[in-house]
């Protein structure tokens, strides 16, 4: 249908046109590719895209449908969604629905029918970048509306409200919830962990109220070094100086490091996806890892490096540690699964005696 008819543009002026499908409307963000060939639905409700555009490079999305159980979080984190070919009707036992009327019920606009390998080649090519879609043929107001687009306060944006606890366990564990997959308390909870879910600007005294064995740093959107991150990075800098065991996972191994004195950079073009290569500097093992991010830390003392750029992947404090990828991988590979074993025996040896 003529209706139905939509267009991407560039801030570099690149005009795609394909159809909506989803929400109808408009929107500018920053345009990011995750190479996963599953884990959609996973993707879309990652905190971590809050705001972005996200591309998915396999051209078949959508054929095990809606799965309200697979989700990560409550609501969809991307602010639009780009697919080649969005399969209209779904064949899974688990499926509630299609991927078209679960983005029309959230208000997601999808834009479907373009050439999303050539796309992706000039995010590659020239790094990431803003776009928006439209419904009318692009003007050049539209691309110096997509270049000028920013995110702030993109945690404070994502963050849960108030503190939660999540089951019983042996062990307390406080997390710092910038956007948290609910992955990463299921994981903890496996390990006989009683999880604690705080806000993003809890302070020390309200974390330290339930006598936390570790403290958990969840993932999370944005620049890492955004002023609105200060306080989270004092906040963390004083549970470090207290001996509390850290585990930081994505966004937070990126603040773990920040209130250690290190530094962060902003990525070509990331890495998103669940095929993602890193290896252990101690093992010299290889691991296939679920990765969203466009920060990275510059470091060289990584615990484990990216094998295809070399950038740092995880360091090693100690009694804390931290990862850029996700070992709780919802969806994708679960091979650093075991890094939750070892936060748990970091925190059993700190322990007092």
């Amino acid at each position: 249908m003529e209706s139905d008819k939509a267009y991407l543009i560039l801030e570099n002026g690149h005009v795609f046109e394909g159809r909506y499908f989803g929400e109808r409307g408009e929107i500018t963000g920053e345009i990011v590719f995750t190479t996963g060939m599953t884990g959609y639905l996973e993707t879309l409700t990652d905190q971590s895209y809050y705001g972005q555009i996200v591309l998915q490079t396999f051209p078949l999305i959508g054929n095990y449908g809606v799965i309200p159980s697979d989700f990560e979080s409550g609501s969809v984190g991307a602010g639009a969604y780009i697919a080649k070919y969005p399969c209209r009707n779904p064949s899974n036992f688990r499926s509630e629905d299609s991927l078209d009327t679960f983005l029309r019920s959230r208000g997601i606009i999808g834009l479907c029918g373009i050439d999303t390998r050539a796309l992706t080649k000039i995010i590659r090519n020239s790094g990431v970048m803003n776009g928006k879609i439209t419904a009318s043929p692009p003007t050049e107001a539209d691309r110096v509306e997509a270049a000028a687009h920013s995110i702030l306060d993109a945690v404070a944006a994502v963050s849960s409200r108030s503190v939660a606890k999540m089951g019983c366990g042996h062990r307390r564990v406080a997390l710092l919830d910038f956007g948290a997959k609910r992955g990463i308390a299921s994981a903890l909870a496996l390990r006989d962990c009683e999880v604690w879910s705080f806000p993003f600007d809890a302070s020390v005294e309200d974390i330290m109220q339930i006598k936390p064995d570790g403290c958990m740093l969840s993932n999370g959107p944005g620049d890492p070094a955004d002023s609105a991150n200060k306080g989270i990075v004092n906040t963390i800098r004083e549970l470090t100086q207290r001996g509390i065991p850290i585990f930081g996972i994505c966004l937070g191994h990126q603040l773990l490091a920040l209130a250690n004195g290190y530094s962060t950079k902003k990525l070509k073009f990331g890495h998103r996806g669940a095929n993602q290569p890193v290896k252990e500097q101690a093992t010299g093992r290889v691991y296939i890892t679920s990765q969203n991010h466009g920060y990275a830390v510059i470091a060289d003392n990584s615990s484990f490096t990216n094998v295809n750029d070399g950038t740092c992947e995880g360091l090693d404090y100690g009694a804390s540690f931290s990862v850029q990828f996700h070992p709780e991988a919802c969806g994708g590979p679960l091979d650093t699964a075991f890094l939750f074993d070892r936060f748990v025996e970091r925190m059993a040896a700190n322990a007092p005696r």
